[in-house]
């Protein structure tokens, strides 16, 4: 195509595309790395969000898809610094009616770790984090949070957004400028690092997807500069490119998370931690990964344990 303009700003033009394309190769080379890392290693037995990940992979090894790939979005601002106790459970039991959701349950969760929480619907993992959050009060026991903690929690309600808002709006509040840690961020450039830019930020909050609006959840509550996430089942609705951006942001994220999750896959990629419901009101805390974490329960409870089942419960009596 020909170019109207003198040689000069040719080739300054000619030096941006090329900077441009360099830099969207290397954001592939580091996504290929990390997907053949990931393939390599995951099990045989893979559900849809896996296989998704895999047509993912074949799209990156495509030079054709090459504008549309770069560095994950999602950035979790830098957290303040933790002191030696971040979460410290002792004894904790919840009853609800006649059921025992969990007992003596007592653990000390260390900095840096990502604890994937795991077991059926209705086992406590929520109600575990409404008691960590100080929203409901334990049957016995106690949750001691570090003196350093600030602590955001991220739950699975969607219901606190004003569809009325745009993105921007219910993001900002309105504000031009946000301060994290210290640090004065413009609001635009903070909306747009959850992957909301240029027009996508004038989008109504009412019309967008289940995925879009767990990730403004996210940046709202990652506004306060928290070091300690509660996140409810935050890979709900999100798409593969969300997912891995919320992976690679929890894995470079200088704080400590709890994850809440029914997707094995994520969690096996970036956990330190599991603990996991295993039904009749019992807790396991494993220091691991999710595969880890399989092989020992596989270990004590026999291959049967890998059997789905309903819920049960101990009953409570007075």
């Amino acid at each position: 195509m020909p170019y109207e303009g003198n040689y000069s700003k040719w080739l300054i033009q000619k030096q941006k595309r090329i900077e441009l394309e360099t830099k969207h190769e290397n954001a592939r080379l580091r996504r290929l790395k990390s997907e053949v890392s990931w393939i390599s290693s995951s099990p045989k037995a893979r559900q849809s969000k896996s296989k998704a990940r895999i047509s993912n992979y074949e799209s990156l090894l495509n030079k054709e898809n090459i504008q549309s790939i770069d560095d994950p979005q999602i950035i979790i601002p830098t957290a303040p610094r933790l002191g030696d106790l971040v979460i410290e459970i002792s004894n904790l039991k919840k009853v609800i009616e006649d059921k025992v959701l969990f007992e003596d349950l007592s653990i000390k969760v260390p900095k840096g770790a990502i604890v994937g929480i795991i077991g059926a619907n209705g086992a406590g993992k929520t109600t575990l984090f409404n008691i960590i959050s100080d929203k409901l009060d334990p049957t016995t026991g106690s949750v001691r949070l570090g003196e350093t903690v600030n602590l955001s929690y991220v739950d699975q309600s969607r219901e606190t957004l004003d569809p009325s808002k745009t993105v921007w709006e219910e993001i900002s509040e309105g504000n031009d400028i946000v301060e994290i840690n210290s640090t004065t961020i413009n609001t635009r450039a903070y909306t747009s690092a959850f992957n909301f830019k240029g027009s996508d930020q004038q989008k109504k909050v009412g019309q967008l997807s289940g995925g879009e609006r767990n990730r403004i959840h996210l940046a709202k509550a990652l506004k306060s500069g928290a070091n300690v996430l509660l996140l409810d089942e935050p890979t709900n609705d999100l798409d593969v490119e969300t997912l891995f951006a919320l992976e690679y942001a929890l894995d470079k994220f200088s704080g400590c998370a709890m994850i809440i999750s029914h997707d094995r896959w994520f969690l096996d990629r970036i956990c330190t931690h599991i603990l996991a419901f295993e039904g009749n009101s019992s807790i396991e805390w494993f220091e691991g990964s999710y595969s880890d974490y399989s092989i020992d329960r596989k270990n004590r409870l026999g291959e049967e344990s890998e059997t789905p089942s309903r819920i049960k419960y101990k009953k409570f009596s007075r």
